[in-house]
């Protein structure tokens, strides 16, 4: 059995990399929702998607989109990051 301060040396690093995955994904959806959809809407709308201009889609669907895959991603990185850490549920 590992010794109470070794527990929590792993406990204070395997957050500090859980804020650093969510700063990260955070910032590519802060990016492509505010950045797509406001910023950037009038050089996107020069392209027509299925019709639409693709800004107006990035602002209403894309940046949806891009938010469901970065929650697949994110499960992926913490998947990895509990293996790392030796954080893994036990399946009994």
């Amino acid at each position: 059995m590992e010794n109470e301060t070794n527990l929590q040396e792993r406990r204070k690093a395997y957050w500090r990399a859980n804020l650093r995955i969510l700063a990260i994904l955070m910032s590519i959806w802060f990016t492509v929702s505010f950045g797509c959809g406001i910023l950037f809407v009038d050089q996107l709308n020069q392209i027509k998607l299925g019709g639409f201009r693709f800004g107006f889609w990035m602002a209403q669907q894309g940046s949806i989109y891009v938010f469901l895959v970065l929650i697949f991603v994110y499960v992926r990185f913490m998947n990895k990051l509990d293996r790392k850490f030796k954080f893994e549920e036990e399946n009994d």
